[in-house]
């Protein structure tokens, strides 16, 4: 199971979700999006949840707005059964992409690819208007993330190829128009080279008192 949130405080609303147990996270971990940015309680047991960026190439992972990000960490917090209870705590954060999982690693356990991509938010204490807030939009589901991934990809490979058709067609137009002004500047003189005029130029099918007109 899956339960699915909504942050308000942004608009568009910000899309968060959370794996209920361990065994959840793993399926998560597995098949997130590169929009994704994973959420954690540092050195305790927590869940973990997932902040998808709706524009991450304007809007990255670093450029969280803050009080998307306090929503993030406070649920967070609240999805940690030690966490919870404490004040002062530190809630990490990096794009799913920066996950790392290895064979020898325990159910629901993740690594970091580069620890300089790991960024930190001190929690002093859990805000209840905060969390209850976001309780009220939460959603359980019960997803096939592996099928929604694949839908998502396949989707991003027809976008991909749709703007692949329309480049090549702008770059075929851009060709012709080229083409067409170096034609254009080759031949610009060739009328000035055909037969009337060449004849209205020379001097052999004159009058033989053509050179009276000047007199």
């Amino acid at each position: 199971m899956v339960y699915y949130f909504q942050s308000n405080i942004v608009d568009p609303p910000a899309f968060i979700y959370v794996g209920k147990d361990k065994v959840e996270n793993e399926d998560l971990i597995a098949h997130g999006w590169p929009e994704d940015v994973w959420f954690h309680v540092d050195n305790l047991s927590s869940a973990h949840v997932y902040l998808r960026l709706p524009d991450p190439a304007n809007a990255p992972w670093t450029a969280i707005p803050k009080d998307l990000l306090t929503d993030c960490a406070q649920l967070t917090k609240a999805n940690s059964i030690e966490g919870n209870k404490k004040d002062n705590v530190t809630v990490i954060y990096t794009p799913w992409s920066n996950l790392k999982k290895t064979g020898d690693m325990a159910t629901g356990q993740v690594g970091f690819k580069d620890n300089k991509l790991v960024k930190k938010v001190h929690v002093e204490q859990r805000e209840n208007g905060i969390v209850n807030r976001l309780n009220k939009t939460r959603v359980e589901k019960f997803p096939d993330l592996r099928a929604e991934k694949a839908d998502k990809e396949r989707e991003e490979r027809k976008k991909e190829r749709m703007a692949a058709q329309i480049q090549k067609k702008e770059d075929a137009k851009v060709a012709q128009e080229r083409m067409e002004i170096k034609w254009q500047k080759a031949h610009m003189y060739d009328d000035l080279h055909n037969d009337d005029n060449m004849q209205e130029s020379s001097n052999q099918d004159r009058d033989a008192n053509w050179e009276d007109d000047f007199m």
